[in-house]
């Protein structure tokens, strides 16, 4: 039997790799780095985030490589007030407004929001759970 121990990294197809780049770091505080020459990656803490060029084909890829596929959870320990927050400073919507959800560890409290390449980005929390929306929402971002 295969004893898994952790995921090592993913896949994120995007449409322009500078674009993804800094948005990732702007708005979520990730680290860009080129570990091949064209091919980069986005890091934070022990994690990473392979970017592949929807444009361009690897090896060893998906078989059906496609952007805006994604739905992803990213587990923060900041209150639901404090990323709606950062998140219209940054100009960035809300796909939807803090909700209690499942997470793998129990239950969470998330935040959704697009990348610009449609991905579905998902901030979780398990320390803010009884948390409830602020009475006044911060405004959002004009499109």
């Amino acid at each position: 039997m295969i004893r898994l121990e952790r995921i090592d990294h993913l896949v994120m197809t995007v449409s322009d790799l500078a674009r993804a780049r800094d948005f990732y770091a702007r708005v979520l505080g990730m680290e860009a780095r080129e570990f091949a020459p064209g091919r980069w990656a986005l890091f934070f803490g022990p994690h990473k985030i392979n970017l592949h060029q929807a444009d361009t084909r690897f090896r060893a890829n998906a078989r059906q490589p496609t952007v805006g596929a994604v739905d992803i959870c990213f587990v923060t320990t900041q209150s639901p007030a404090e990323l709606m927050a950062h998140l219209a400073a940054c100009g960035v919507a809300l796909e939807r407004t803090p909700s209690a959800r499942d997470g793998a560890l129990g239950a969470i409290m998330s935040v959704y929001f697009r990348d610009p390449d449609g991905n579905l980005i998902e901030l979780a929390s398990y320390e803010h759970v009884g948390d409830a929306r602020p009475a006044t929402p911060p405004p959002q971002p004009q499109r």
